[in-house]
């Protein structure tokens, strides 16, 4: 961001008191208290924001170019980030679910193919619509992502565009898979060196509190018998006039469907993550249905790298569009998403605790 207001024309509440003031209110209506790396967090983000728009100002150094928020689950990350976004003064500001904006930009990309540089070109018009970008849940997976975001980022940057991220990782654990790990080193890189790293650092996950989670659908098990056909047409309503056993296209990939009817759907966790589908795919199945249910999910431990991951990324989608989740699955939350299997497999369980438990042996 480049505007600058002089003294004569400083608002009455500098935009760092505004947002310190929107974070104690939104904390005020929930009965929530912020712990001391929340406080710090709202504190750096206010601050920083100053400091971007030119009322705080500094002969050593200019700014940095954004603020990298990480840490573990239920941290409140998304919490001080969303605090933060809605009190920014900026009328340029945009805030989106990284997986959105992926397939947002492979869009864009897809529109301007046979321009010269379309990356570059994708990259300024984003900067040209939003003054103030906030990402929710940065990560990197697929080589694809590795390669776009790197140079995205790079443009944002130059193009002087204010960024907010929030992560489970360290920019140094972004990109994991040492395929293409050297490919992604300069974009890690650019991240220590031009953005504000802070760790939400060890403390309670606030999503497992009594009374502080929402359920946002069910969790089924273990799977015997007709039980599960019972709890699937229970569960999301179905009658007589359910669609069973269609074959739908979705962004020209056959899908076969257990049953659909109205903003429902089911489907079996071997039909949509151990073949392959994209993140895409599951945008639109969130963009299409408010209830999705999956069939059949076994523990992620003993699944291929592509299919767990399909699984995780489904969570993550369904959970940020505000999608409710069934799942009838062979175990219980804990041993579907083993704590010491892999890293990405915290955030899920945290977010699998907060379904309705449904026993379907009781």
């Amino acid at each position: 961001m480049t505007s600058k207001a002089p003294p004569s024309e400083a608002p009455a509440e500098l935009p760092g008191a505004r947002i310190r003031r929107h974070f104690a209110d939104a904390l005020e209506a929930r009965g929530y208290r912020a712990d001391p790396a929340q406080g710090s967090a709202i504190e750096t983000l206010a601050d920083w924001l100053d400091a971007r728009l030119g009322f705080r100002r500094s002969w050593l150094r200019r700014p940095p170019a954004g603020i990298y928020l990480w840490g573990g689950v239920g941290r409140g990350k998304s919490f001080v980030m969303d605090a933060f976004f809605a009190a920014a003064p900026v009328q340029a500001k945009r805030r989106v679910h990284f997986h959105a904006f992926l397939q947002e930009l492979q869009a864009r990309m897809n529109a301007l193919s046979g321009q010269s540089d379309p990356l570059v070109r994708m990259a300024r018009e984003v900067a040209r619509e939003a003054r103030l970008l906030c990402f929710d849940e940065f990560h990197v997976h697929d080589i694809g992502d590795a390669m776009l975001l790197g140079r995205l980022l790079a443009v944002l940057v130059e193009e002087g565009v204010s960024l907010v991220c929030t992560s489970n990782y360290p920019p140094a654990g972004l990109c994991p898979n040492p395929l293409y790990r050297e490919r992604f080193r300069p974009a890690i890189a650019m991240l220590e060196k031009r953005f504000r790293v802070l760790e939400l650092d060890g403390g309670e996950d606030y999503r497992e509190r009594a009374g502080v989670a929402e359920t946002w659908g069910s969790y089924a098990w273990p799977l015997q018998g007709g039980s599960v056909g019972r709890w699937l047409d229970t569960e999301l309503g179905l009658t007589a006039d359910a669609l069973r056993g269609q074959v739908r296209r979705i962004n020209h990939h056959p899908l076969r469907v257990l049953a659909e009817e109205g903003e429902r759907i089911a489907l079996e966790f071997t039909e949509l993550c151990r073949k392959p589908h994209s993140s895409r795919d599951f945008l639109w199945l969130c963009q299409h249905y408010r209830h999705i249910a999956l069939v059949g999910v076994p523990p992620l431990h003993g699944e291929a790298v592509d299919a767990r991951q399909r699984f995780l990324n489904l969570v993550d989608i369904a959970y940020d569009a505000g999608v409710h989740l069934h799942l009838a699955c062979t175990a219980d939350p804990d041993e579907l998403c083993r704590a010491d299997a892999h890293i990405d497999f915290n955030r899920t369980r945290s977010r699998l605790r907060q379904l309705r438990p449904v026993p379907l042996n009781a």
